[in-house]
């Protein structure tokens, strides 16, 4: 596996992963008949917000995206994105695994949807998340404290 690391993103990350975002999703979009190269896009623009966000970065270069987003019950975990090219490298696990930890530590409940389909369920499976609900498109899932 690669060194990684994260750095907090600012705005000026924005366009960066919302490009990522839609080259990331746009199997899975695909195939649940959805992919819009415009929507796909605006709405990470949309929904980002830097202060919950952190860029990956593999071997000092931009690899990806990661957010925990807090509400009242939970954290969200949002804007998982990491370059095809990466995937199934243990990076991803990796930095999920780092976040985990925090909120382990913290006693906090970390909550995410994924796309119904999407291979990415198995990591979050790996890592302790298990299924709440679902719609016609996600799958909600949910992580307590220690849950690893």
């Amino acid at each position: 596996m690669a060194d990684w690391n994260l750095r907090p993103a600012s705005l000026t990350d924005t366009e960066p992963v919302a490009e990522l975002r839609a080259v990331a999703m746009r199997p899975d979009l695909e195939r649940l008949g959805r992919y819009d190269p415009h929507r796909v896009r605006q709405r990470f623009r949309d929904s980002f917000d830097p202060a919950h966000a952190w860029i990956i970065e593999v071997s000092g270069s931009f690899a990806g995206c990661v957010a925990l987003r807090p509400s009242p019950d939970a954290h969200w975990l949002e804007h998982f994105f990491l370059a095809p090219e990466l995937q199934g490298t243990g990076i991803g696990t990796a930095v999920l695994r780092d976040l985990l930890d925090h909120c382990d530590r913290d006693g906090v409940v970390v909550r995410l949807n994924v796309l119904r389909g999407s291979p990415a369920r198995r990591l979050y499976e790996r890592v302790g998340f298990r299924w709440e609900t679902e719609d016609a498109v996600d799958v909600f899932m949910v992580r307590e404290p220690g849950g690893g």
